[in-house]
């Protein structure tokens, strides 16, 4: 920052009361920091420096009521310019402004502006009128204010639909990505019943084949031993075979022993003895049986031949 004619001396030395004249200083920038110290000085004269940008820390200078900032190269003001809420007398002739900031319609207690020779905006120019006296400064306060509240609302009209419109279009986002996970869930599902059809089926099919196997080894072992069993000749029941063999053994041992005790009986000395006397009585008596059995047959025999 430079300073012309005041070079040495402090911003509290150029205090006049509540006025604080840094006008014709040859200043390239506002020095913000010396003037947060003074809050006193709630009228404040920049004019005819050469100032082109004020710092972003000069809209904390809230206690500021009158500003005059005319005859610099400002381009733009601060975007949060609107913090100054106690201006109410504010000098922008021969600037290089073009538009103001939006903010600038919080600046509720304006009550005079100057905006005379600057480049502004048609429209802005034309709400802004000529400052050519007191009335019409006046009334350019009043109109730009109204502007700018305009636009402000405006703004925040656009800034509405676009929040409702980002909003809207983050529900059908969301829409959409529940649509694809229903999508995929539902494809996912479908692949799962199809998958399990076709284990089912699969498993189907090999216990078919597996009962098909074992019914076609079932049949042909059948076959097989009926092969073998027509080709061998029948043979007779080895276990009837073997009792009627063993029965006729037995009754040919007992005639063999009667034979025996009998011719004992009969031949020998043994034919005294009580026993052998019973069983000769027994067989005169068995063959005296037989003869009368015969003879009875005889007899029969002859009355039925007359």
């Amino acid at each position: 920052m430079s300073r012309g004619g005041g070079k040495g001396q402090s911003l509290k030395d150029k205090l006049d009361g509540n006025e604080l004249d840094l006008s014709l200083c040859d200043l390239n920038e506002v020095p913000v920091r010396e003037l947060a110290a003074l809050p006193k000085a709630t009228v404040l004269d920049l004019s005819c420096n050469n100032l082109i940008s004020l710092p972003s820390d000069f809209c904390s200078l809230m206690h500021l009521v009158k500003l005059d900032l005319s005859k610099n190269r400002l381009q733009q003001l601060p975007l949060d310019f609107g913090r100054l809420v106690n201006l109410q007398h504010l000098d922008l002739l021969n600037n290089r402004l073009v538009t103001l900031p939006v903010s600038f319609a919080q600046l509720k207690n304006l009550k005079w502006l100057d905006l005379k020779d600057n480049p502004l905006d048609p429209v802005l120019a034309k709400v802004a009128g000529d400052c050519l006296d007191e009335k019409q400064c006046k009334q350019a306060a009043v109109k730009v204010l109204q502007h700018m509240k305009a636009i402000q609302s405006e703004q925040d009209r656009q800034r509405q639909r676009k929040l409702q419109a980002e909003r809207e279009m983050e529900k059908k986002r969301e829409a959409e990505q529940r649509a694809k996970e229903a999508q995929e869930r539902e494809l996912r599902k479908r692949e799962k019943a199809e998958e399990k059809e076709r284990r089912r089926r699969e498993y189907d099919a090999q216990k078919a084949a597996k009962q098909e196997v074992e019914k076609k080894t079932k049949k042909e072992t059948v076959q097989t031993r009926k092969a073998a069993s027509s080709s061998r000749p029948p043979q007779p029941p080895r276990h009837k075979h073997s009792w009627s063999r063993s029965v006729l053994r037995i009754l040919l041992f007992l005639l063999l022993c009667v034979l025996c005790v009998l011719a004992t009986c009969k031949l020998t000395e043994l034919q005294r003895q009580p026993l052998c006397v019973s069983v000769n009585t027994l067989y005169e008596d068995v063959v005296a049986a037989l003869q009368n059995h015969k003879t009875l047959q005889n007899m029969l025999q002859q009355n039925s031949q007359q």
